[in-house]
């Protein structure tokens, strides 16, 4: 009878481990955007922003995601350094860091920015929240020096941090007018497409590294 017993103690613990495996293993994968308007989906209709159609592309790939956009208008890096504790909420998965932009155009000195960026990784990375790394490109008409500098940074911060690089996150689009608002800087729908389809891959694998979606 004791034998009865303890066997079905087992069985019962072993079932409730099974069940709390494939719970966690059903749980949702939460993505935060933390960015700027290229991020937040500047000039663009509900539902064509970057957050959005990537979770799109996520799910018909048959991951089990959602994609918060916590992309600001206008924000420098200081600025995110300053909002990132309460912008990316508890039990988030994967952070896109796609910071830079503003910064490269007011001429805000790329040590600045470096620092800024780095707090960020340092911070997620305590929290162990996994991160991918959209890098920016400086303007040519910056200078040589300047755009050096501030190019180098993203590839120097995912070496030091061990985090993937998506090395330009309007490849495909800069330059290409047709994919950009009016204003020249701002992909409109069918460029944030091709942003989207282009960043897949990276972040395909970001989950996947991370237990998957």
């Amino acid at each position: 009878m004791a034998f009865k017993h303890t066997l079905a103690a087992a069985l019962i613990l072993f079932l409730a481990v099974c069940g709390a495996i494939s719970s966690a293993r059903a749980e949702t994968f939460k993505i935060v955007g933390f960015g700027d308007s290229l991020t937040a989906g500047f000039g663009l209709g509900p539902g064509q922003g970057f957050t959005d159609r990537l979770q799109a592309a996520l799910k018909a790939k048959g991951h089990d995601v959602a994609v918060a956009n916590a992309g600001v208008s206008g924000d420098t890096t200081s600025g995110g350094l300053a909002r990132l504790d309460w912008s990316v909420p508890d039990g988030t998965r994967l952070v896109i860091l796609e910071l830079g932009a503003n910064d490269m155009l007011r001429g805000v000195s790329p040590d600045i920015a470096e620092k800024n960026l780095d707090a960020m990784l340092a911070k997620l990375k305590q929290r162990k929240i996994a991160v991918l790394l959209a890098g920016m490109r400086a303007a040519p008409n910056l200078g040589t020096g300047y755009q050096q500098a501030f190019d180098a940074i993203y590839p120097g911060l995912a070496a030091k941090y061990d985090v993937p690089l998506y090395p330009f996150f309007l490849d495909g689009v800069a330059s290409h007018p047709d994919l950009q608002l009016e204003d020249g800087l701002h992909p409109n729908s069918k460029g944030v497409e091709v942003i989207v389809e282009r960043i897949l891959p990276t972040v395909e694998k970001a989950i996947a590294a991370d237990g998957g979606a």
